[in-house]
């Protein structure tokens, strides 16, 4: 008798992985259809972007999980992000305005240098880049970028003249403000040559550039680009009270500050960063979540002035929950 309750034991163990099987099935045919239903109500051109979004998640060059297609569906039509009226002006490489520095501030006295594929705010008193600000938007087909330019070069713009040799044998690593690869793709050989301005470097050490700041600039360059079409970068260095300095007087900072901002349907969104220069090769992205008013603080810079008063309030003093 013993044997038989066993044997029917197992029978019943076995059912259960088939059991469970079959409602994994159905449970799946149900979310794809009550999908569907919600996917053919949609205004055409949001079908437009779910198709565009879904797509993406079955290109692996694009690096978009279907987790991050279910989530930015969910935020872009029913998260409810703050509205804003858009800002008039150029936004071919600075959302809401170039920054603006605090009155009284060291940073009233930058130089702004135009590029083809970004904008500087520089100081010569630092020797570094304050900011720098670009926009990404999707291609059809990153793929690679042109041969990386074997040097870089003193921009004749500035009263500083930082050279290369400035860093050599420093510990620190050239670090682009604007990054070589999404620049290249997106405006060609002769705009990357200009990431390569030593108006656009700034010192970083070599565990951050080619860490974690170098998986944030490729995630925008590639995974946000594809997920929201087109979104603005405002980046830049951030300096301590008695910053030591390279040959030259190239001042190396302590963090730095990288703004991300999207735009869809006269909603806008801002996810915002201070990374350290120390951060540790463990460390993700989200530990270092922080609301654009501290990156104002630390930077006596103004972001986003463009922007309503209210809106601009509403954006800055908070802090992201998580990562896009």
């Amino acid at each position: 008798m013993a044997r038989r309750r066993r044997s029917g034991s197992s029978r019943s163990r076995a059912r259960r992985p088939r059991f469970l099987a079959r409602w994994l099935v159905y449970a799946n045919v149900a979310v794809a259809l009550l999908l569907g239903g919600w996917y053919f109500v949609q205004p055409e051109n949001r079908q437009t972007e779910v198709r565009r979004l879904v797509g993406a998640a079955f290109d692996r060059g694009r690096n978009v999980s279907p987790l991050e297609v279910a989530w930015d569906i969910w935020q872009l039509y029913y998260a409810n992000p703050a509205s804003a009226r858009i800002p008039a002006g150029d936004k071919t490489h600075v959302y809401g305005g170039e920054p603006i520095a605090t009155p009284g501030s060291r940073a009233a006295l930058l130089r702004t240098l135009v590029n083809r594929g970004y904008v500087v705010g520089y100081d010569d008193a630092r020797g570094n880049p304050a900011w720098a600000a670009y926009r990404v938007k999707d291609i059809a087909k990153t793929g690679e970028p042109p041969p990386r330019p074997e040097k870089f070069s003193v921009d004749r713009r500035t009263v500083a003249r930082v050279t290369p040799d400035s860093y050599t044998g420093s510990g620190y690593d050239r670090g682009h403000m604007a990054p070589n690869y999404a620049i290249a793709t997106r405006y060609g050989a002769a705009a990357q040559e200009e990431t390569f301005l030593m108006s656009n470097i700034t010192p970083q050490k070599h565990s951050l550039n080619a860490g974690l700041w170098k998986e944030l600039e490729l995630k925008i360059a590639t995974n946000y680009a594809t997920r929201y079409e087109e979104v603005w970068v405002l980046t830049g260095p951030i300096f301590g009270e008695r910053p030591q300095a390279l040959r030259g007087g190239v001042q190396i900072p302590e963090a730095f500050f990288l703004i991300v901002v999207d735009e869809h349907e006269g909603r806008l969104r801002t996810l915002s960063f201070i990374i350290p220069q120390d951060a540790p090769a463990s460390a993700r992205a989200g530990d270092f979540l922080v609301s654009i008013d501290e990156i104002e603080r630390r930077t006596q810079l103004d972001f986003l002035s463009a922007l309503e008063d209210a809106a601009e309030e509403q954006f800055e003093s908070q802090t992201p929950s998580r990562v896009w």
